[in-house]
């Protein structure tokens, strides 16, 4: 009996934090642009503490202001990145579910693709494609003798197509995307 009702507890705080953090907004807002939640998939709180491990530290790839980066596995063998927010870090329900529905519609072959969601955590989880050849900072950065291992004329293309995706994204979307997500 003791289980019984620690588990619908949980089940309860797993619902709030879904309501608070827009999941019912999302899926409405879904259903009326003609998308349906599949397009945006929504994880479990479950499903991605398994493929972090608990969100263990060997799994990091990186950390930020905003929060933290963690290396996934989902049960199809699928690799992605998930974005933990840092607890306290100002969360609007309505520009959170605004950037998750731009972000799932854009499709640029520079822009790293938002697979999904989890709403059910105490702050929301983005879930993104996983780009497998590092970051552009460390092929920028990597030392090979004493400067960068990219030639000037890629520096270039790498610089004509950043900012190719970032007037993408501010071109075809109708909302305008946060600087600091780029």
């Amino acid at each position: 009996m003791y289980w019984g009702l620690k588990k619908r507890k949980f089940i309860k705080l797993k619902e709030k934090y879904f309501t608070e953090n827009g999941g019912l907004l999302l899926k409405q807002k879904l259903t009326s642009q003609g998308g349906s939640v599949e397009t945006t998939k929504l994880f479990t709180a479950e499903e991605l503490e398994k493929a972090t491990n608990n969100y263990h530290d060997s799994r990091i790839l990186g950390e930020g202001g905003y929060g933290t980066v963690y290396r996934g596995i989902l049960p199809d063998n699928q690799v992605v990145a998930i974005k933990k927010s840092k607890v306290g870090a100002p969360t609007q329900t309505d520009q959170f579910v605004n950037e998750v529905i731009v972000l799932s519609q854009v499709n640029h072959r520079n822009v790293v693709r938002l697979l999904g969601c989890c709403l059910e955590t105490e702050v929301p989880l983005l879930v993104y494609e996983f780009i497998t050849q590092g970051t552009l900072f460390e092929h920028i950065h990597k030392k090979k003798g004493k400067g960068s291992s990219l030639s000037w004329e890629l520096r270039l293309k790498i610089a004509s197509e950043t900012a190719g995706a970032l007037a993408y994204l501010h071109s075809s979307t109708s909302t305008p995307i946060i600087h600091r997500d780029v």
